[in-house]
């Protein structure tokens, strides 16, 4: 993965729900958790594992929810951020953080019911591995999103470079096959950039959201969304 020793950091831990979800990054956090509530349903008592969890924002979300989850990531610091988050919505004692490298998952096949990977796989060197060792712990269901490759995500990774990995269809129907997933939901949003969002204060991101709404409404929407989210499940055998 790119960008370890960065994300690993205690400052950047601190400061990452701050610096990425306040103002306009707002609304992405709201769009994201919607996303992954409409590809995972109910989860009272559903065993999950969220992937690189970071700070912890679905994995304490689904908790709330009555899910038996667990949040994985490589970094105590990020870690110890969604430990306080877990404790101040009162469900630390409902989930499990632990430290752990996604490839290489310290779980049993079919162990959980549904594996989520939100902000994951921009960064995966090798996607097609990581998501066979996804689709190896899951039962039934892999929930993960990524960037689109021919949209404005484009431009502003040109302006910022951050080696962050764009995805056309054709390459997540192949990683899918390949994984042995086959996708049954999808949803494609945003026509700018986060990187926009998270600039802006909080009345102007508003503003520029409901810009970005009638976009993806209108017939081209899905073709100019800079995010996708997917739900895939196991193929049958």
């Amino acid at each position: 993965m790119k960008g370890q020793e960065w994300y690993q950091t205690a400052e950047v831990a601190e400061e990452y729900d701050t610096k990425r979800f306040s103002d306009g990054g707002r609304l992405i956090d709201e769009r994201e958790k919607e996303a992954v509530l409409s590809a995972v349903g109910p989860v009272d008592d559903k065993r999950v594992l969220e992937i690189a969890c970071g700070t912890g924002r679905f994995t304490t979300m689904l908790a709330q929810r009555g899910a038996d989850i667990v949040g994985l990531d490589i970094s105590p610091a990020m870690l110890q951020e969604g430990r306080k988050k877990a404790r101040a919505a009162g469900v630390d004692d409902h989930l499990e953080f632990m430290r752990g490298d996604a490839a290489r998952l310290p779980f049993p096949d079919d162990h959980f019911e549904t594996v989520i990977a939100m902000r994951f796989f921009h960064l995966a060197d090798t996607p097609a591995s990581f998501l066979a060792e996804l689709r190896r712990v899951a039962r039934k269901q892999v929930v993960f999103d990524t960037f689109r490759r021919f949209s404005t995500r484009s431009i502003y990774n040109w302006l910022l470079p951050m080696g962050s990995r764009l995805y056309a269809r054709a390459e997540i129907e192949e990683l899918l096959d390949g994984a042995g997933l086959q996708l049954v939901g999808e949803e494609h949003d945003f026509f700018f950039p986060y990187g926009l969002y998270r600039q802006l204060p909080d009345a102007m991101a508003t503003r520029v959201r409901e810009l970005d709404d009638v976009i993806m409404d209108s017939p081209i929407g899905e073709y100019v969304a800079s995010v996708s989210y997917w739900d895939a499940r196991l193929q049958e055998e």
